[in-house]
């Protein structure tokens, strides 16, 4: 594990480092749908505007962790879906575990008692890390999505808190 690191809160201004890292996700063709980054108005309305946080190392931003809400009806309120990404020069030194470690906490501060993921079935440390940190694999949405000519599948994920909405 890398020593000389630490979680902050995301700021307007580490977008630029927060897209470059989304950017590399998507290239990889197994971390989202997405196949460009949005605007930081579009990725900002769509995410909630707690539980942000980036890894700042080395005197940059190297990985990166948001909420986003999963309904606007009031039931769902303490609902959120997890984004995650570690700039793949920095994947393997628990930078996403620690991003994780940090997102659980302050979502369950700020009253959200369930985290959920939906994965590509290829990206296998994305699923290994949910799991680690108690995310069950709920079912497989076959073929929800076509990227590329190609119908993929998204393993769902969840993550109940023991302590929010018990």
């Amino acid at each position: 594990m890398c020593s000389s690191y630490f979680i902050d809160n995301m700021h307007t201004n580490d977008w630029t480092h927060v897209r470059n890292i989304y950017l590399k996700g998507i290239a990889t063709g197994n971390a989202t749908f997405q196949q460009e980054a949005p605007s930081w108005n579009e990725w900002n309305n769509s995410h909630l505007s707690c539980c942000r946080f980036v890894v700042r190392s080395s005197d940059r931003v190297s990985g990166w962790a948001a909420l986003s809400a999963v309904s606007s009806r009031c039931v769902y309120a303490g609902v959120a879906e997890v984004s995650v990404y570690v700039d793949s020069d920095y994947q393997g030194k628990g930078f996403g575990s620690s991003l994780m470690k940090i997102l659980i906490e302050d979502s369950e501060k700020n009253g959200i008692w369930t985290l959920q993921a939906g994965i590509f079935p290829e990206n296998q440390s994305s699923i290994a890390l949910h799991k680690k940190w108690e995310f069950k694999e709920v079912g497989t949405r076959e073929k929800i999505g076509e990227m590329n000519g190609v119908w993929r599948d998204v393993i769902l994920l969840e993550r109940r808190s023991k302590d929010v909405g018990i």
